[in-house]
């Protein structure tokens, strides 16, 4: 080997060693199973762990990220791209490392059903979060415990930062399924049956659907009638495109939180319900959650 050899050789590595230094080695793992005792089955979920995590001891915030309507565990590392956009904005320092838990929730829009035959709600609280505490090394506190979710998955963030708002210290919502009172008297019985029918009740038609159960899991009336003080104890970040069918609910989330003074953060930029708007979300997601984690 030449001098002249070595010396290219040599600054090739010199070259090279940032962007090899900079390199995540985050991890995914996929569809990990979980024995729910409460919901009488397996159930999967995927997990990011931040680079770093299989050579430490150091203990993570955790981030619950929620898929919406139809999808599964497998959503938000798929077609969301969350090792991508996590890795690149850490490697960035924008944003902590953090642990990222994407549970698979069905149709079940992450509620207890009217009829009690899938207790969803249960299940994350009671089961999900204290497996994901044990099992991994988690900072297991509300200072360093957040939930995001898109659609029905925004509707879940909501319903467990409102309901359980001791488990969390910030939501981040995206395009999510609110729904004003008359949007669902006025619903088309065949979309009513198949997406709300199993949390509230297939058959129920016009102003029937408002029962005791739909008010008392519906954003809009939890957020008028609730402890402000205890909501408060949540920070919200909430972000809807402005050609999205959901855009009126979430207007009117954010009018009912500024008319009540709960913290709330409300992001309208252009675009629709796609994966495209919410890859674009997710970065200020994973800023706005750090940003909490380091009170």
């Amino acid at each position: 080997m030449t001098a002249r050899t070595c010396t290219n050789i040599f600054l090739t590595l010199v070259l090279l060693t940032p962007i090899l230094l900079s390199a995540q080695n985050s991890t995914v793992r996929e569809s990990l199973p979980i024995e729910s005792s409460i919901l009488g089955k397996t159930v999967e979920y995927n997990i990011y762990l931040p680079d770093g995590y299989g050579e430490s001891n150091r203990s993570y915030p955790v981030l619950y990220l929620l898929h919406g309507y139809t999808d599964d565990e497998i959503g938000w590392t798929q077609f969301g791209e969350v090792q991508q956009i996590t890795d690149e904005a850490t490697d960035r320092l924008e944003v902590t490392d953090m642990i990222i838990v994407m549970p698979d929730a069905g149709v079940s829009w992450y509620i207890n059903n009217h009829d009690g035959s899938v207790n969803y709600e249960d299940f994350f609280t009671q089961e999900l979060i204290p497996h994901v505490d044990e099992t991994y090394r988690t900072r297991p506190t509300k200072e360093f415990r957040a939930v995001a979710g898109l659609s029905m998955g925004g509707y879940g963030t909501l319903i467990m930062a409102t309901k359980y708002s001791e488990l969390f210290t910030a939501a981040a919502p995206l395009s999510a399924a609110v729904f004003l009172d008359e949007g669902i008297t006025g619903m088309p019985q065949e979309n009513w049956d198949s997406a709300l029918g199993t949390p509230f009740g297939e058959g129920l038609e016009g102003e029937d659907r408002l029962t005791d159960h739909y008010r008392e899991n519906s954003i809009l009336n939890i957020m008028e009638t609730a402890d402000p003080e205890m909501l408060n104890t949540v920070d919200y970040y909430i972000d809807c495109g402005d050609d999205d069918f959901l855009i009126r609910g979430n207007m009117a989330l954010y009018s009912t939180m500024v008319q009540n003074e709960i913290n709330s953060e409300f992001r309208v930029r252009d675009g629709a319900h796609t994966w495209d708007y919410w890859r674009t979300a997710l970065p200020d997601v994973l800023e706005f959650v750090s940003a909490r984690f380091h009170r």
